[in-house]
């Protein structure tokens, strides 16, 4: 199946500003062995080189709420992308 012929998935997030905007979750993935989630989303932006720009963040709860948080640490990134090289080679 096409990806246009696939309904779209769309979530609602606050920014830290209060704004809140609804995007397009391209998909979520979890590693096993730490538990912890991440979704990579957009918000259908493009460069300047015309290409999408797609959104990653880790997905905590707090206070019984879902809520997306930024990926500070080096080792995660690296596994993360080594996710997204996976996922490219499959397409």
């Amino acid at each position: 199946m096409d990806m246009e012929e696939q309904e779209k998935k769309t979530i609602s997030i606050i920014s830290e500003d209060g704004v809140e905007e609804v995007v397009e979750v391209i998909f979520a993935f979890e590693f096993k062995d730490t538990n912890q989630e991440y979704i990579v989303y957009t918000k259908n932006e493009k460069d300047e080189n015309g290409n999408i720009t797609i959104y990653i963040s880790k997905i905590v709860e707090e206070d019984g709420e879902s809520k997306l948080a930024g990926i500070e640490d080096d080792e995660e990134w690296s596994r993360i992308k080594e996710v997204l090289r996976e996922l490219s080679k499959e397409e």
